[in-house]
């Protein structure tokens, strides 16, 4: 895929995604962070489920860790694998309190060295709350970069390298969640919606699926901002 396709490629969903964001709730870097860590193997909409209600009662790390592991797991029990997520959140909080003065440190490293929080999840809170040019590839963007061919690879890691090396840099700050929320809800895993797609004249997948009667153009949703008709 030559340079100016991809330019068009990201121009385009910046138009049919013209604010392009994260779709965990939050209200601060901290609320972020511990959906995030949350968020593993579990859907957004199920992580702010739990957290609405978490947040009311506890949305600093003073509170989450005054509550104890019972009383953590009371308020996310509806995601997967809730044990270990509340221990390494509680980990994560007595760390932010002894270490960053309750704050959420704006580095890599000190990101990654938080329980529960890898190299993914430091994009995603690099990016989203710091504003820099990071990468997070999760299913979607693993997907996409694969079936469109912006960034092919064997390993996630692989991946993020050639989106960070390819991406137009004019695009690269909202290029994470342009991409996961047309992943989501356009360039589906089992049924992409090629007949709603406002890139798929550019797009290299060799499958297409045009289960549909007859084409009708993508719209931005007045809603959602998504290319969703």
């Amino acid at each position: 895929m030559n340079a100016d396709k991809r330019f068009e490629i990201f121009k385009r969903l910046s138009v049919a995604i013209p604010n392009p964001s994260t779709e965990l709730k939050h209200n601060s870097t901290f609320e972020l962070l511990i959906a995030v860590i949350l968020s593993a193997q579990a859907t957004d909409k199920g992580v702010n489920l739990a957290t609405d209600k978490l947040y009311a009662v506890a949305n600093m790390p003073e509170a989450i860790v005054a509550l104890g592991v019972a009383g953590l797991e009371s308020y996310i029990n509806s995601i997967g694998l809730y044990h270990a997520k509340a221990k390494n959140v509680l980990a994560t909080c007595q760390i932010l309190i002894a270490q960053h003065n309750s704050q959420v440190p704006s580095t890599r490293a000190a990101l990654e060295a938080l329980p529960g929080v890898g190299r993914k999840t430091a994009n995603v809170i690099l990016n989203t709350a710091f504003g820099e040019p990071t990468i997070a590839v999760d299913t979607h963007l693993f997907r996409l970069g694969n079936r469109i061919k912006l960034a092919t690879g064997k390993t996630v890691l692989e991946v993020e390298m050639k989106y960070l090396k390819t991406i137009p840099k004019t695009f690269m700050q909202d290029a994470h969640h342009l991409l996961i929320l047309h992943g989501r809800y356009i360039c589906t895993a089992r049924k992409p919606k090629c007949v709603e797609c406002c890139i798929e004249d550019l797009c290299e997948y060799d499958a297409k699926n045009y289960d549909a009667k007859e084409y009708n153009p993508p719209t931005i949703s007045k809603t959602r901002g998504l290319n969703i008709i």
